[in-house]
């Protein structure tokens, strides 16, 4: 199979020793790259039932047969290892030239096992490995880190940087790349954990593709096509426009889930940011659309601001002030956070006091409140230390209730979709291997379909939800933006067509569907053997007993039977059992 090197290098970081290791043919054919290689890869390099924050966890770097091709958002990557965050599959992306750098190292996925004696970054140099003491100081800002890495190793690197927060391991920390981050589920912790406070790579080897001009032919006509009716609003807007279209459809989830609609959207809508704010437009590594929209911070220096951000940083903590949330976005870039943890786990913070269960005042739309706290979450300070584990592990020291309202499934915090007015994305987030996830799952796109009804989910809904999910595990294993979706026109055929290009095997779109149900089942099965239950699956009893106040959905709700209605009816369309346990063994590839 050409477009790959058939192998990966395992690093024992411990022992200071390396290797490659050969990956069977079939295995690159059944699972591809990206999250469908990790997902064949972590069960083999990480012990069963390992804490994820010890030396024995693994954490894999997958790339995929089209990284390195002139296809337009194939310079992504997957990042993959069990979450500190959940204790189960976590699987984060992240586009930049690290992507095209590591794979150039001649090797399919990178896998770090052990741990360094001292903070160390980790050198990959066409194949060579070197693990050295971290030659800059290891508590400044992530850009610093970064800057001051480039510096002294010079050009040609790629460098994938820890900050504050994967220092001091808090348990959704991220890891970035050119300021592009591989943010959910405490990956940056995991490193952190293992000393490894940077990654760089570079190299010269590129596996030869099978059909070089029709790959070329096919880069400029994906690339033409890019700049379609279904990209518009992500080139133009960003994802930022979303925020207006929720809060009009009471789904914007504001002060932790309590209501959805924010008062004060108007004044965070995009319009209002790009009237009040200059912006410029950029793009990630080998991508056409360029929807990452980048607004002055009040320092002057610019803050990459994304729906999620700016819902979770906004609304969801009550503020309202725009200079506030990207002053908030622009902190957990730098200190290596996620944002929607960090915002929600905020959130839930200051409803536990507005109940009184803390001592600590912390009124919703006190941006000095928000700030301060992000802060004290990355340096595990005070109060900031209990809300460093996530909201699920502050709800069983606190208590009092606060397990019914703590918004997470699995561990893993709601990003911005309140589940009472979008329910097929309610069951989405209940089933998502990685916990809460909306791209795993594509279920908001049956909400939003002629067809759906948002506000009662259906067992139709549920068999159209494992279709969009289909379609996120193949696009996470090619691997290509999810932002491409409405550019084809079928896209397990399209995918096909592309891989021959490449690859020079016979794939068709029956088999990139067993692929991409191979990956989703590879994924629930690994956290089978960590200990996953049925009961998991589930959401905060706030979203099954409470119904949404007045707005344009007054009254909604989401009965807890038909949740397990729904997914039941997932668990069947899967071909596993109605409480979600797989029936046969795992496909030998």
């Amino acid at each position: 199979m050409l477009g790959v090197h058939g192998r990966y290098l395992r690093i024992d970081l411990t022992a200071g020793a390396s290797e490659f290791v050969p990956i069977p043919p079939a295995v690159s054919r059944a699972y591809l790259g990206g999250v469908g290689l990790a997902a064949w890869l972590l069960p083999r390099e990480s012990p069963a039932s390992v804490s994820p924050l010890s030396a024995d966890a693994a954490v894999v770097f997958a790339f995929s047969p089209l990284v390195g091709t002139p296809l337009t958002t194939s310079a992504k990557f997957a990042v993959v290892a069990k979450s500190p965050l959940t204790n189960r599959f976590n699987d984060a992306l992240s586009s930049s030239h690290f992507a095209i750098h590591g794979k150039r190292t001649g090797a399919d996925a990178i896998v770090l096992r052990g741990a360094c004696a001292v903070p160390s970054v980790v050198l990959i140099d066409d194949g060579r490995v070197s693990v050295e003491p971290l030659p800059v100081p290891a508590d400044e800002p992530i850009p610093v880190t970064a800057e001051r890495l480039k510096s002294h190793y010079g050009p040609g690197w790629s460098f994938g940087v820890v900050g504050p927060a994967g220092r001091n391991r808090v348990r959704y920390a991220t890891v970035s790349f050119d300021n592009r981050h591989a943010g959910r589920g405490g990956l940056g912790a995991v490193l952190g954990a293992k000393n490894v406070l940077a990654i760089g790579v570079k190299g010269t080897q590129r596996p030869a593709v099978a059909d070089p001009t029709a790959v070329v032919a096919a880069a400029r006509d994906l690339s033409k096509r890019s700049f379609c009716p279904a990209t518009a609003k992500y080139r133009e807007l960003g994802t930022v426009t979303n925020l207006l279209t929720f809060n009009r459809l009471n789904a914007l989830p504001t002060r932790n889930f309590q209501q959805g609609q924010f008062e004060a959207a108007d004044g965070l809508s995009v319009e209002s940011l790009r009237g009040a704010l200059p912006q410029v437009r950029n793009s990630c590594a080998a991508c056409t659309i360029g929807c990452e929209h980048i607004f002055p911070a009040a320092d002057g220096t610019g803050v990459r601001l994304e729906y999620e951000s700016l819902f979770a940083l906004g609304p969801l903590c009550g503020i309202g002030d725009r200079d506030t949330v990207l002053k908030a976005a622009q902190m957990c870039d730098e200190l290596g956070l996620d944002t929607i943890s960090t915002g929600a786990t905020i959130a839930f913070a200051m409803e536990c006091s507005e109940r009184g269960l803390i001592p600590d005042r912390l009124p919703f739309g006190d941006g000095d409140t928000l700030l301060s706290l992000i802060e004290r979450i990355a340096r595990r300070d005070g109060l900031g230390d209990l809300l460093a584990d996530g909201s699920r592990r502050a709800a069983e020291v606190i208590g009092g209730g606060s397990e019914d309202f703590a918004p997470h499934v699995k561990g893993m915090e709601l990003p911005g979709y309140e589940p009472r007015a979008l329910q097929a994305m309610a069951l989405g987030f209940a089933v998502g291997s990685r916990g809460a996830d909306h791209n795993r799952s594509g279920a908001y796109e049956i909400d939003f379909s002629v067809t759906g009804d948002r506000l009662h989910g259906t067992a139709d809904a549920a068999r159209q939800a494992v279709d969009t999910e289909d379609r996120a595990a193949l696009m996470d294993s090619l691997i290509l933006c999810k932002f491409l979706r409405g550019v084809f026109t079928d896209f397990f055929a399209e995918s096909a067509e592309l891989l021959i290009k490449v690859t020079g095997e016979d794939f068709t779109a029956d088999e990139l569907k067993a692929v991409a149900r191979r990956v989703v089942d590879s994924r629930k099965r690994f956290n089978i053997r960590e200990g996953w239950t049925p009961a998991e699956d589930t959401l905060p009893r706030r979203f099954l007993s409470t119904a949404l106040p007045d707005g344009t959905a007054p009254g909604a709700t989401l009965p807890e039977a038909r949740l397990r209605e729904m997914i039941a009816a997932y668990n069947r369309a899967r071909g596993w059992s109605a409480d979600g346990w797989p029936h046969a063994s795992e496909p030998d590839a």
